[in-house]
């Protein structure tokens, strides 16, 4: 139960969905290109990926030093269905603006 109530808390805050948004159309991408392109401090970016982390929705990978985030997979039925349904949102993204090729310098 502790799980689910932490997974239905996660969706509860605009940013945490547009976080969700911006990496289901992206894919995998570098702490610092989210930082970048959705124009939030990394310490604030941070707090809403743990947490989203935490809820299960993501998974983080390290490469060297740099910590790369993304969709979990396979995701089981509630998170799997929360995402389909953060899809349809008219959502406005903003554009990737990916930096890490250039070496991330946060």
């Amino acid at each position: 139960m502790e799980i689910f109530l932490q997974s239905v808390s996660a969706l509860n805050d605009e940013t945490r969905i547009i976080i969700l948004r911006f990496l289901d159309r992206h894919g995998a991408l570098c702490v610092c290109d989210l930082q970048e392109s959705l124009q939030m401090i990394q310490s604030r970016l941070s707090r809403h990926l743990k947490i989203l982390k935490d809820a299960g929705f993501l998974r983080v990978e390290r490469r060297g030093r740099w910590a790369y985030y993304s969709i979990r997979s396979p995701l089981d039925r509630f998170r799997l269905q929360a995402i389909e349904e953060i899809r349809t949102l008219d959502v406005a993204l903003p554009p990737l603006q990916k930096i890490s090729s250039q070496g991330c310098s946060l």
